[in-house]
């Protein structure tokens, strides 16, 4: 008589095509409200990313003599390239987007096995690489939002183009086209005493949320993380608890310590990726724990980790960091929040006996 352990208890084969998928799909709201309001660069990253995600996807299997079509079709690399794609800014040169897709499937997912073999979140390493290797571009092409630049005429072709060459229209500064993000405005302000939180909100650095817009997109995100935990693509466990020990970390600091040099939790939780983090980044079932209480605690460091590293950190937005030091400790949280029965004599009912 057997006695199983260890969770899920699946009643039928996982389709991982039908996962990728359906948590590629849950990304457009997040997607299309990013494009309305920074306009075709987001289109033009995504699509580079994916083309040359997938081109470095089938090198790979022929090199390790791997049939193509199974591993294509699982849509794992397109959802790989749409994460990291969704991580650089609206402006980015094409060849950030080469250099990222190569990094995240061939040196972080293929050279450790392949699907289900890598420990640490491709997309994330690779944007940590790039924000690392090249700081000016990651932090620099930041477009604002449509509404703020339309009043210089700046276009679908004018966009492709500066990706594509790195020269601007003649009539046109790169200063008039990009500016801070939320999270670096007032790191920055902070950090130089150049203001207030309270003196930031009056000259609208940020918004009511997370700031120039950026509130509208992790609402997308939201929407979208909350329709995969409907279909059961992924769990509750992770998003509630890196959103909750976020949340309470800002709000002791925001609101209790000093609300006019800490955000408040409303601010965290609605700024950078923080729901695209949350939801579709630290949920990634390779490189997560996968107890229902790992992940209970994989999340809640990933909150803990994002805070500590905005706040007092050298970045802005600290995601990546936070979930790729997290990826670390999965072996050990899965090691010590299995259930431990092996060496238990079982009854006759199958029940460990005292």
């Amino acid at each position: 008589m057997f006695l199983q352990q260890t969770s899920p208890h699946l009643k039928q084969a996982v389709n991982v095509s039908d996962i990728m998928r359906g948590v590629n799909l849950a990304l457009l709201p997040g997607i299309a409200i990013m494009t309305w309001l920074y306009g075709w660069g987001v289109l033009h990253n995504l699509l580079l990313c994916i083309v040359f995600a997938l081109f470095f996807e089938i090198i790979m299997l022929k090199l390790r003599q791997r049939p193509v079509s199974p591993y294509i079709s699982d849509y794992s690399a397109v959802l790989t390239a749409a994460l990291l794609a969704l991580s650089l800014p609206s402006l980015a040169p094409w060849w950030l987007s080469l250099i990222g897709a190569f990094f995240a499937i061939v040196v972080t997912k293929h050279l450790y096995g392949g699907l289900g073999y890598n420990v640490f979140n491709p997309a994330m390493v690779a944007y940590a690489m790039l924000l690392i290797a090249f700081p000016e571009q990651m932090s620099a092409l930041w477009q604002q939002p449509l509404s703020e630049i339309n009043s210089i005429n700046w276009d679908l072709w004018q966009s492709l183009s500066y990706q594509w060459t790195g020269v601007l229209p003649p009539a046109i500064s790169l200063d008039a086209l990009t500016a801070a993000t939320p999270l670096d405005a007032v790191r920055t302000g902070i950090a130089s005493s150049a203001a207030s939180i309270s003196e930031m909100q009056q000259q609208q650095i940020f918004g009511y949320f997370g700031g120039h817009t950026v509130e509208w997109i992790n609402l997308g995100f939201l929407a979208g993380g909350l329709w995969l935990i409907y279909k059961k693509y992924i769990s509750w466990h992770i998003p509630l608890a890196f959103i909750a020990s976020l949340f309470l970390c800002a709000l002791i600091l925001g609101s209790a310590v000093d609300p006019d040099r800490y955000p408040s939790p409303f601010f965290h939780l609605f700024s950078g990726a923080t729901m695209l983090g949350a939801f579709f980044i630290a949920t990634d079932p390779v490189t997560s724990a996968t107890t229902n209480r790992g992940k209970l605690i994989f999340g809640a460091g990933c909150g803990v980790l994002v805070y500590i590293i905005r706040t007092w950190g050298g970045y802005p937005d600290a995601v990546a960091f936070a979930v790729i030091l997290m990826n670390i400790s999965v072996p050990l949280l899965d090691y010590y929040t299995q259930p431990r029965v092996y060496g238990h004599k079982l009854n006759s009912q199958g029940k460990v006996d005292d």
